[in-house]
């Protein structure tokens, strides 16, 4: 009887990390913790992880952190910020950012490159991850979650290969704010794999309705002022809350809903 393949380290750590599409995601952990070592190869991962926040303790990460959050209030333009910098940024969120950005990358062997690779592309999408500080943990919110004015909210972006493109938002007062780049006319370039975290979090305004965040993505550099302009043009419909943003094919786009209360 051949012996079951061994899930390799590489693939053992987006599974810790959530890096998978859902489905691809549930097969990989229920394959692991059928291996004979599976479990306890998961359980070291996880005591390596909470000696790395020994190491970097959350408050101090968060210092760094929050000196790094700036605000620019510039108006209702496409540059405009629209939420109040959470300078004072809790400790889970520090956590929950922490183990996002300095968790070792793991190199798989030669052998396994090309697998690799097809892995963290085939099957995932570009899409935002968005946490909420609540209760002093970080929740990690869903598409449609229901918000307030005040919640602290960070931003998160998953490539997927994709090796340019830009964050930005709509709310329910038709203003439009860019986020990654904070200015400038141009796509910033993306890492192609992993989950990277914006290095600000935001405690969101009384705008009514939503916050709608938007990943707009490409294989090459783009000038901004197309997916300004097709943002603007979209915060004027009555539809802006769920319609995609009028952008040529050449572009990929994710969007992230936040529903708020109205008025």
């Amino acid at each position: 009887m051949r012996p079951p393949t061994r899930t390799p380290d590489w693939l053992l750590e987006r599974i810790a990390l959530g890096e998978l599409p859902p489905e691809e995601l549930a097969s990989a952990r229920a394959r692991l913790l059928q291996e004979p070592d599976g479990a306890t190869r998961l359980a070291a991962l996880e005591a390596d992880t909470t000696a790395t926040l020994e190491r970097f303790p959350p408050a101090e990460f968060a210092g760094r952190v929050a000196s790094r959050v700036r605000l620019r209030r510039l108006g209702r333009d496409q540059t405009a910020r629209r939420f109040r910098p959470a300078f004072a940024l809790v400790p889970a969120l520090a956590v929950a950012a922490l183990v996002l950005l300095v968790r070792p990358q793991v190199a798989p062997p030669v052998g396994e490159q090309e697998t690799l690779e097809e892995t963290r592309v085939k099957g995932l999408e570009p899409h935002l991850v968005v946490h909420r500080q609540r209760a002093q943990a970080a929740e990690l919110l869903v598409d449609g979650a229901r918000v307030a004015e005040g919640d602290v909210v960070q931003l998160a972006y998953v490539a997927a290969g994709q090796a340019h493109g830009a964050i930005l938002s709509v709310d329910g007062r038709g203003t439009v704010t860019l986020h990654a780049p904070e200015s400038g006319g141009a796509s910033v370039p993306l890492a192609r794999s992993g989950t990277h975290v914006l290095p600000g979090a935001y405690a969101l305004d009384d705008a009514p309705g939503f916050e709608r965040f938007f990943l707009v993505t490409a294989d090459a550099p783009f000038a901004l002022e197309e997916v300004l302009a097709a943002a603007r043009s979209l915060a004027e419909r009555s539809d802006a809350s769920i319609s995609p943003l009028p952008l040529p094919s050449r572009y990929t786009q994710a969007s992230f809903l936040l529903e708020k209360p109205s008025p």
